[in-house]
């Protein structure tokens, strides 16, 4: 707080699970266009309204991936939405949608203008089903992004095979006659090995040395591919 104003909001962090629910873009810009493919990779319904629109944008309405509707926002295009992502710099705009989107309860991203935010999207790290969210509450998305480089030369490529192949063990360690406890020894010892080392170096004698001490099959199809 400074002199009884708040300089960031406060955000309650939160994964979304979009599949098959509705979101509008509005704007077919190059933000209009990330903000589509991120929403395509969550498997959301994807509805641009937007006069025009990148060659890629085109594209996916061409192919049917989304449904695209030429022509500016006018209040009621938010009906049956999930969410709504703008991209659009004429305030009276940004305005008409964030109210209509509060009224119907709505989630809302108006992108650069977070007064008309009613969530944020994090600068993310993502390694297969490993997913690492940045945000600094809109205070500086410039830190946001150092932190974000940094975590990527942390957390390599190497880390999607692991969560895979920890993934396979823990299926594996749940089907032994083990009591809870002895599996949670288990699963927190392969949890503290070396393994995402192993895994980025291919030493694959040592993984397979590690995993078949704890009695556990390994899983050497995951690394063949």
């Amino acid at each position: 707080m400074k002199d009884g104003v708040r300089l960031t909001n406060v955000y309650f962090p939160v994964f979304l699970n979009l599949e098959g629910k509705l979101c509008v873009v509005i704007g077919g810009g190059k933000v209009g266009e990330r903000k589509v493919l991120s929403l395509l990779q969550a498997k959301a319904f994807v509805k641009l309204i937007s006069p025009e629109a990148t060659p890629a944008l085109q594209r996916l309405a061409e192919e049917g991936q989304i449904i695209w509707e030429k022509r500016i926002y006018q209040p009621g295009d938010l009906e049956g939405a999930w969410l709504v992502v703008a991209a659009t710099n004429d305030p009276s705009t940004q305005k008409s949608i964030y109210d209509e989107a509060n009224a119907k309860r709505v989630f809302c991203n108006m992108v650069d203008v977070p007064e008309f935010c009613s969530f944020i999207v994090p600068s993310v790290v993502k390694r297969g089903s490993l997913t690492i969210a940045i945000s600094t509450s809109g205070a500086n998305p410039a830190v946001a992004r150092r932190i974000r480089e940094s975590l990527e030369r942390q957390f390599g490529p190497e880390y999607e095979i692991y969560l895979k192949l920890m993934e396979n063990l823990r299926k594996q360690i749940l089907e032994l006659n083990l009591s809870p406890t002895e599996k949670e020894v288990k699963l927190h010892r392969l949890a503290m090995a070396p393994i995402p080392q192993y895994v980025r170096d291919r030493d694959l004698e040592l993984l397979k040395n590690i995993i078949e001490k704890e009695g556990l099959i390994f899983p050497l199809d995951l690394f063949e591919s």
